[in-house]
């Protein structure tokens, strides 16, 4: 077994640490979401806190770790008779993003309940993480149902397994951390709320700092075993300052002017629902019971704002997490030390020395300080540097204001990635039809597994009245949902396209897709076309915030090369169908169809085009054509491609409302 890097050798990332050391102290707190860029030391700080947790009283033998002092009443290994248990280390259990839902959950032995009546069941993941850590990676990236099995464990305390009528329910409390990489895509609010907290970390842009990452990083990796002795006694500090703030949470006294504070605060920041206010109380309870005090401070409601609102304030997928610490610190003025706690007038013992630090925060030994000026940090660009400013090139304008657009989507039957826009083999859905099982079983047919075993019963020796079954009986339901699509949006930002006003609608209208395809789990990418060529602006990926953030600073303005922008588009979907060959691609053009520059521009475009309509690519050509006199380009273009063309107007009237029917695209059988 590998040696885990130690939670005190990680260098900087205080608010990730205290975040993950505040819900060691207090699992109520609700778990940790850990957002930033890849190399930060993220997975490393998570895997190493499960060293620090304190042990666990479990029954003997029992799958689902029940507590000896109050064993769960409905576990499945039980009853359990309270007595004395045995102690082992609190688990920390990974969920893949690719995990089955019979692997998360657990699995019954369908066979058996049919046949015999008898409830077999093999525990899964949520069963594992019971009283421990439940750590999901790029969390963003989890399915869409397993998400929902989290959602329902977290807010039961039970995980339930029911195929058919058969069911088992077992406890599932776990302090759930997880961590991404925003450019990846964004999390659905529901899953958003439930981490009681949320951190952001980059890494550090101060030299001194990141030669001490590099230097502990080489030093486990040359001798784990030895470096991790060499921190061994940071490391029982920690675990032993754990233990003591756990012994005094039950102590520390959270006064109606803390109180006051905590729900100002949540009232100033407009945040959705009451979960905000009961995770900051916890919180700085617990921040007080990590710098050893009984009495809850104004800086500790200070830093639970910090750790609980950004991620709960944001009102639509393009607003980035933060909080205004200015706001922040008039509103625990106004309503401070009303009732002689909460006030911060003091100067507060900030508890014991040691990896704490003052104020609670965990410091390394000697670590320098600071994570550099994160403003001045370069934006990491997807397709290319920019382009440099040229002749004819007006600055960027601003968007429209977003509006809802109706449905468009691919038509046929895919099998792509669970989502929300077009019809789909899946996994979950409404059940169509049945088929013999190709591996385990999942979703069980009972009609169809009677039926196929019905003609064999008097031949199985069938006496009782129970039905006799065997394996090649069972038959798996196919069932009917949606899936997400690649939506590809390839966008004239010519000098046809340049009039400011027209301009923002335009993006406006991109703005509000994006907004679509960000509610219906859809990867995006972006295309734009003027002066001599094409670029990709935005590589395809789940993070609509990239491609938002793309298309504000789109600048305009040149010729307007559409052939070149049709073929980059062609070239970006050949190289994703090798990396996602099940994911089905909806090609949105916007444009007003007008092809200049270069010989032939106009039959140049119309062969580019065809391309698409050869290959059954669904396509929509939004039409940014204006004014009195209209040549019609864009729906020359629409059928070029096989597609249909609608209006910028058209795109949020409900005069579309029939568009889905007459999207052209691929024909492919179900």
């Amino acid at each position: 077994m590998s040696t885990p890097f130690p939670f005190t050798a990680v260098v900087g990332q205080d608010d990730l640490r205290l975040a993950l050391l505040l819900n060691a102290v207090s699992p109520a707190v609700g778990g940790v979401l850990v957002r930033g860029e890849k190399g930060t030391a993220k997975s490393t700080a998570v895997r190493a806190l499960s060293a620090l947790m304190p042990e666990v009283d479990v029954v003997p033998g029992c799958r689902f770790s029940c507590d000896p002092h109050s064993p769960d009443p409905g576990c499945p290994d039980g009853p359990h008779e309270p007595g004395a248990g045995v102690a082992r280390p609190a688990r920390m259990v990974e969920l893949p993003v690719g995990a089955s839902e019979d692997r998360l959950v657990g699995a019954l032995d369908i066979e058996r309940a049919l046949a015999e009546g008898v409830k077999a069941f093999e525990p899964g993941l949520l069963a594992d993480a019971h009283r421990g850590i439940l750590y999901v990676d790029e969390v963003n990236l989890l399915h869409d149902h397993l998400v929902d099995l989290l959602l329902d464990a977290a807010a039961m305390g039970a995980s339930y397994v029911e195929r058919e009528g058969v069911s088992v329910r077992h406890a599932s409390r776990f302090l759930l951390v997880g961590t991404m990489n925003p450019e990846e895509g964004e999390l659905r609010p529901q899953l958003l709320d439930r981490f009681g907290l949320t951190v952001e970390v980059s890494a550090s842009r101060e030299p001194d700092q990141r030669v001490e990452v590099v230097r502990r990083r080489l030093a486990h990796d040359d001798d784990p075993a030895g470096f991790a002795a060499r921190w061994a006694d940071e490391e029982a500090a920690v675990r032993a300052r754990i233990a003591a703030a756990r012994e005094l949470l039950p102590s520390v006294r959270l006064g109606d002017g803390a109180l006051r504070q905590i729900a100002a605060t949540c009232a100033a920041f407009e945040v959705d629902g009451m979960r905000a206010d009961i995770v900051m109380a916890r919180t700085a309870t617990a921040l007080a019971a990590w710098a050893g005090r009984t009495d809850v401070l104004a800086e500790d409601v200070r830093q639970a704002a910090l750790l609980a609102l950004p991620h709960r304030r944001r009102r639509n997928p393009f607003d980035a997490p933060g909080l205004d610490e200015d706001k922040l610190d008039e509103t625990l003025e106004e309503f401070g030390g009303q009732d002689g706690d909460g006030g911060g007038d003091d100067d507060p013992d900030p508890g014991p020395d040691g990896p704490g630090g003052p104020g609670g925060q965990p410091e390394p030994d000697d670590a320098p300080p600071g994570d550099g000026d994160a403003a001045a940090r370069p934006e990491a660009g997807e397709g290319g540097e920019p382009r440099p400013s040229g002749a004819g090139e007006q600055s960027p304008v601003r968007a429209a204001e977003p509006f809802r657009t109706k449905v468009l989507s691919v038509p046929g039957l895919g099998e792509g990635v669970a989502g929300r826009r077009s019809r789909a083999r899946t996994e979950h859905g409404r059940t169509t039809g049945a088929r013999r099982p190709r591996g385990a079983l999942t979703k069980l047919h009972l009609a169809a597994t009677v039926q196929a075993a019905a003609p064999h019963q008097r031949a199985r020796g069938r006496s009782g009245r129970g039905l006799v079954v065997r394996r090649d009986d069972l038959r798996q339901a196919t069932r009917e949902g949606r899936e997400g699509n690649l939506v590809l949006f390839v966008v004239d930002a010519s000098g046809s396209m340049a009039a400011r006003q027209r301009m923002g609608a335009v993006k406006g209208a991109v703005l509000s897709l994006l907004l679509d395809a960000y509610q219906r789990r859809d990867k995006v990418g972006l295309v734009t076309f003027r002066g001599a060529a094409a670029d990709v602006a935005l590589t395809p990926t789940s993070s609509v915030d990239a491609a938002a953030a793309r298309l504000e600073s789109l600048p305009t303005g040149g010729r307007t090369p559409l052939a070149a922008g049709l073929l980059r588009a062609h070239e970006v979907l050949r190289v994703e169908r090798l990396r996602d060959p099940a994911r089905r691609a909806l090609v949105v053009v916007v444009t007003d169809g007008r092809a200049t520059g270069g010989p032939e521009p106009v039959a140049l475009a119309g062969r580019a085009a065809r391309l698409f309509a050869a290959e059954g690519v669904a396509s929509v050509v939004v039409d940014c054509e204006s004014g009195p006199v209209r040549l019609g380009l864009a729906g020359r273009l629409a059928d070029e491609l096989g597609g249909t063309a609608v209006t910028l107007d058209e795109l949020q009237a409900d005069a579309i409302a029939g568009l889905v029917r007459d999207v052209q695209g691929t024909r492919r059988a179900a």
